[in-house]
């Protein structure tokens, strides 16, 4: 009489390459998240942003905005890159054409890490002037903001002392999961948003 050994089926490797896959791609932004949001108020000794959190981080809803020349943009427009927002009225006076340079130079002085960054211009009321936008801000994505998706959008932007968002002139990062999560006022450094970007993007290698 002969015997055979039964070998234990082998267990399926899906589930553990899904996970294995979701650590790799998500880690690094839990980890820029833990040392920006913190956790229970913790940071790393030394750790210091320039602009103001956000805190908690607002998710923004994934509307499809509409173009300054009336295209309609990806509703997943403002995911799987980190994005700088400016908003503003559309006739674009000095404080926020000073802005729009600030976010272009910021860019422009990541290098090779530009092309994870994008610049979007929620332009309120009246839009625009496509000459000076053409000319100057190559590049930078302009959404009518008078549209509801894009109030919708605009709802989950903090108000600052009572001034509206579209007043503010502030600019804005959103991460590249889509969370609104840092804010820097008119009077804040320039070289601020620039540190502030270098680090998360160092910290994180997603978008």
């Amino acid at each position: 009489m002969t015997s055979t050994l039964e070998t234990p089926p082998r267990q399926p490797r899906t589930r553990l390459q899904f996970w294995t896959l979701v650590a790799v791609f998500f880690a690094p932004l839990a980890l820029a998240f833990l040392l920006y949001y913190g956790l229970d108020g913790w940071r790393p000794p030394g750790q210091t942003n320039k602009g103001e959190l956000i805190e908690p981080p607002r998710p923004l809803p994934a509307v499809a905005l509409t173009s300054s020349d009336g295209a309609t943009l990806d509703a997943d427009l403002l995911r799987g890159k980190w994005t700088l927002v400016y908003v503003g009225g559309g006739t674009c006076d000095a404080r926020c054409r000073e802005a729009l340079v600030l976010t272009r130079q910021t860019r422009l002085a990541l290098n090779d890490d530009m092309k994870r960054v994008q610049r979007m211009f929620i332009a309120t009321g009246e839009c625009c002037d496509r000459a000076w936008l053409d000319a100057e801000q190559p590049g930078l994505i302009v959404a009518l903001g008078d549209t509801a998706p894009a109030r919708e959008v605009l709802a989950e932007f903090p108000v600052y002392d009572g001034v509206p968002v579209a007043q503010a002139g502030r600019i804005y990062i959103v991460d590249p999961l889509g969370n609104l999560m840092m804010s820097y006022a008119p009077d804040a450094p320039d070289k601020g948003l620039l540190e502030d970007l270098k680090k998360l993007l160092k910290l994180s290698h997603i978008g």
